[in-house]
């Protein structure tokens, strides 16, 4: 009876945290929320592609000293603060739609998602064990990609039948709002934590440690497909089958909701088989997914790719994070800012990617850049422990 009374009261705390990781999935909005930007402003593929760099730029200023304020205030205050400058974010298309606001939109975003990201998987080894830690980060992405696998189908439903597709963020406030409220109750213990704060020099030295270095890169390259993804589905729709936006935004739920499906079952799978060997199999469907692009024109084709690189990218994220913060148990909160200083990787690679389309006038070339990172995801299987 104690047993199931402490597991209750778990559920209880996990219940805010999850809706905290439903606004995290905020973040990946951008995808969809730049193809209608670019429309709407007339912006080419790597103007258009910058919205997303500076969404993702914060995650390379913001993370280390997200870390040293965790240490100060705690983690369920910096989630808390977090979530505060995410809605600022999603109200402000609401208040006007120009492309100076959608600037400082796209930056709060970032840095909101950036202090949250860095904070809630720390405050989510408050309360569950560190075996359970690789399933609940997989259970917290499932939850974010509902998010983000909701964002497109809510823009295209907006858009058609209320004539904004920014209502959008109307909705998303409002889901923040009920997040917010509902952490703000959520008493979640925390460790005490040494007297002596972390410098950002002594943060980013961890980066001297081979498995912290190579799984801070391994982030980057995931990031870089995700985001990748994000925004460029729609494109190669519209470029292969010339169809409207509003019906090529489809592509990116696709990506979404495989990834959320295969995430859900990760919180299962993570614990039962290798991790090494999920991982693998993980970097076979991006691979193949990434590769089926480049080949074929179908409809149905192209979402089986797309479909494959959501389950490929699902679990990457909670096997390399929670393999590197419990690689040094003393330094969660420093740790989890590299890893998430990681994400980054979302600023750079649209560029690139944007660069590459305008090349040779293609979505083609977006896609070998995203294979690139596939090819370093095939290095790292062998450095993946079979168990976090």
């Amino acid at each position: 009876m104690v047993k199931q009374t402490k597991n209750s009261h778990v559920v209880w705390q996990l219940i805010p945290v999850m809706l905290t990781f439903f606004a995290m999935g905020f973040v990946d909005l951008t995808g969809i929320a730049t193809n209608y930007v670019k429309q709407d402003f007339a912006l080419s593929d790597t103007i258009a592609n910058l919205f997303t760099s500076m969404v993702f730029f914060w995650f390379l200023v913001a993370s280390v000293p997200t870390g040293m304020l965790m240490n100060k205030i705690g983690r369920h205050k910096t989630v808390l603060w977090s979530l505060f400058v995410t809605l600022l974010a999603v109200l402000l298309p609401l208040i006007d739609y120009n492309l100076p606001l959608m600037i400082v939109s796209f930056s709060l975003l970032g840095i909101g998602n950036t202090m949250m990201q860095v904070s809630i998987n720390p405050l989510l080894s408050n309360i569950v064990s560190k075996k359970s830690l690789s399933s609940a980060v997989t259970f917290g992405q499932f939850v974010k990609a509902m998010a983000a696998f909701s964002a497109p189908i809510i823009a295209g439903w907006a858009a058609v039948s209320l004539g904004n597709w920014r209502m959008l963020f109307a909705i998303f406030l409002l889901e923040g709002v009920v997040a917010f409220v509902s952490l703000w109750f959520d008493k979640i213990p925390e460790e005490k934590l040494a007297s002596k704060t972390s410098t950002f020099t002594q943060s980013v030295a961890l980066l001297s440690d081979k498995l912290v270095l190579l799984s801070f890169i391994a982030i980057l390259c995931h990031v870089g497909i995700d985001v990748g993804t994000n925004v460029t589905a729609p494109k190669i729709l519209i470029e292969k089958l010339s169809i409207p936006l509003t019906q090529a935004g489809i592509a990116t739920s696709v990506y979404f909701l495989s990834r959320t499906i295969v995430s859900l079952i990760g919180a299962y799978a993570l614990a039962k088989y290798s991790n090494r060997l999920l991982f693998f199999v993980s970097v076979l469907c991006l691979a193949f997914g990434l590769g089926g692009l480049l080949v074929f024109d179908e409809l149905y084709a192209l979402y089986t790719c797309m479909a494959l690189i959501g389950a490929g990218n699902a679990y990457i994220f909670p096997i390399v994070f929670s393999q590197a913060m419990l690689a040094k148990p003393d330094k969660k909160n420093e740790v989890s800012a590299l890893m998430i200083m990681g994400i980054f990787g979302g600023a750079v690679f649209p560029i690139l990617m944007g660069a590459a389309s305008d090349l040779v006038a293609s979505q083609d070339g977006a896609v070998v850049v995203m294979l690139f990172c596939v090819a370093y995801l095939l290095f790292m299987v062998t450095k993946i422990k079979h168990t976090a």
